[in-house]
């Protein structure tokens, strides 16, 4: 996880314009997309990591949050725009954020 948060870390410090909602789904359906033809089980976290790093390509930025729902107990990492959850369920907003890496526009 510890290089995972380094390729947000350093995609998120660079100034990129706000991504919309839609250009946020847009990287977020392509990883899933993608994620249908890979030979290993891809997680919200190699998920999420990768849709910040495409936006960040393309010059947009969004912020990565990791955090924890209490009933059952589980992990989850998604991106936010405009402080919402990008092609997400409705339960993400149970989620608990214990980590969260913001876009440099948000974090200044």
């Amino acid at each position: 996880m510890r290089r995972m948060l380094r390729l947000v870390e350093a995609a998120s410090r660079r100034h990129h314009r706000p991504a919309d909602m839609h250009e946020a789904e847009k990287a977020v359906h392509a990883v899933r997309d993608l994620g249908l033809f890979s030979p290993v089980h891809v997680a919200c976290l190699e998920e999420s990591v990768a849709a910040v790093l495409i936006l960040a390509m393309r010059g947009h930025g969004a912020c990565w949050r990791h955090g924890v729902v209490a009933d059952p107990i589980r992990l989850h990492a998604w991106i936010e725009v405009e402080g919402w959850p990008v092609a997400e369920p409705d339960s993400t907003q149970r989620c608990a954020a214990l980590l969260t890496i913001p876009s440099m526009e948000e974090s200044t």
